[in-house]
């Protein structure tokens, strides 16, 4: 039986260790944190009781990945809002995503028909632009009409012209707010893209997150690959992978590297220009995070935005833009753009009868000592008055820290490298199979590689599939989870 060695149990590691174990292989995974997890663990980082998400938290990358509809999103108890996220505006304003997109137009006024526009044709054939954007670029797509669709409308709302697209405060000001996800300088054609994404998917499907927390992703992962002979060692750092008894590539036995890239040069038999490709991968900027636990609700002056678990907090687009292109310069807004999630206005396993959790992030540059708990506080009491009397306690995570977090997160960027359109094509080179590196047997499998950021696994499987193709095994989805 060949073996598989995965290092890193984020959701893309897992991914790929569930595919080879069923598919035959002796899996085990190395984590170097004593939990599991990555990017989707769950803590009580404030007070016993209040459970809190270490990185991302919503998961409509989860929900709508060919991986995941094929591993059983039934696995998990998923909270689907009608409310996928909001946008607080000053005076009391406030702009609702509503998973009916139809509801979402209807309320935006003027702006209604311009919104349909622009997501009705791409929610509606939502697998069309998860075929476009879910694995290499370097390929034909299996939906022309779509992608085509989806690449005028990135050229639109990536660009200037994004300025024309809604004449309401509240219209520009919801998409801005996330397609600033994206940590880039705006606006950007990678930004668009990524926020196309996530607002089709708004539409399509909703924005849900786990009952319970980020951390049910992985747990369930994680019993699928023990229920298939898998292992998984936490608290074992690989720092060096020459070090590393991995196995024999002759017999089959596979590497796969659920890291940031730069781990594979600690291999002894690198081609140097290989190397020389990983070295010029870049990283983006950072997340500055803080988590709240509170006495109540966040007491929003607009009473829709409490019904949301996502909200973008920061103004006008024009203040967003402004927030994250001083970031790209290399400084913090003095009014940031903020993300904050607040799982428990539906959830209430996230803290104890009548309190709740809030974690929010704003972004910041590489490495910055940047404690953000004062910007974000004085940012949500701006549309939520009295919030801050409603903090029980708090705790930060400066962009410089999130390493010791997770490893990958190189200066403190959580997506895995800088979603720019260069690295979407090139992430982290240009080929049609990047999950396959020249060292025989080995592997990436991180958001270092198509498709990039987000919760999905798809980097996982790519990875893993790639494996089974090496191996002349043609496996698909549906082979290894059966309906």
């Amino acid at each position: 039986m060949p073996r598989a060695t995965v290092i890193g149990s984020g959701p893309n590691g897992l991914a790929a260790a569930v595919s080879l174990a069923r598919a035959g292989y002796a899996v085990e995974v190395l984590e170097a944190s004593g939990t599991i997890g990555g990017g989707v663990r769950s803590e009580e980082s404030t007070l016993p009781g209040f459970v809190h998400d270490v990185c991302a938290a919503v998961h409509p990358a989860a929900y709508s990945s060919p991986f995941f509809r094929a591993f059983g999103r039934d696995r998990i108890d998923w909270i689907m809002p009608e409310a996928a996220y909001a946008h607080p505006l000053d005076g009391g304003r406030a702009a609702i995503a509503w998973r009916d997109g139809e509801r979402t137009a209807d309320a935006l006024g003027p702006d209604g028909r311009a919104w349909r526009a622009l997501l009705r044709p791409l929610s509606s054939r939502l697998d069309g632009v998860l075929d476009l954007t879910g694995g290499s670029l370097l390929r034909l797509p299996r939906d022309p009409v779509t992608a085509a669709r989806f690449a005028l409308r990135m050229l639109e709302q990536g660009t200037p012209l994004a300025a024309r697209t809604f004449r309401t405060p509240e219209a520009a000001a919801l998409a801005a707010g996330v397609v600033a996800h994206a940590n880039t300088a705006l606006p950007s054609l990678s930004a668009a893209a990524a926020g196309l994404l996530l607002m089709a998917q708004a539409h399509a499907g909703g924005w849900p997150f786990p009952r319970g927390g980020a951390q049910r992703i992985a747990d369930a992962l994680a019993d699928d690959l023990r229920t298939h002979g898998g292992t998984i060692r936490a608290g074992v750092p690989v720092t060096d992978l020459s070090e590393l008894d991995w196995g024999t590539p002759d017999r089959g036995d596979v590497l796969l590297l659920n890291t940031a890239p730069r781990l594979v040069l600690t291999l002894p038999d690198v081609p140097p220009s290989y190397a020389r490709a990983i070295r010029a991968y870049r990283y983006g900027a950072a997340a500055a995070k803080v988590d709240f636990a509170l006495d109540g609700p966040v007491p929003w002056t607009h009473p829709e935005v409490a019904q949301a678990p996502t909200v973008h907090v920061g103004g006008t687009r024009e203040e967003i833009w402004a927030s994250e292109n001083a970031v790209a310069q290399g400084r913090v807004s003095e009014r940031p753009y903020v993300l904050a999630v607040q799982p428990s206005v539906l959830d209430d396993s996230r803290a104890p009868a009548g309190k709740h959790v809030l974690w929010a992030y704003i972004h910041a540059p590489a490495d910055a000592d940047v404690d953000a708990t004062a910007l974000v506080t004085a940012q949500i009491e701006r549309f939520a008055p009295g919030f801050r009397d409603r903090i029980l306690a708090h705790h930060a995570v400066r962009p410089r820290e999130r390493v010791r977090l997770n490893p990958a997160e190189i200066g403190g960027d959580i997506f895995g490298g800088a979603f720019t359109m260069r690295q979407a094509m090139a992430r982290p080179v240009l080929s049609r199979a990047p999950w396959r590196t020249p060292m025989r047997g080995v592997y990436l499998a991180s958001a270092a590689t198509p498709p990039g950021p987000g919760v999905n696994g798809m980097a996982g499987w790519h990875a893993a599939r790639t494996v089974l193709d090496d191996a002349g095994e043609r496996v698909g989805l549906a082979d290894l989870f059966p309906p």
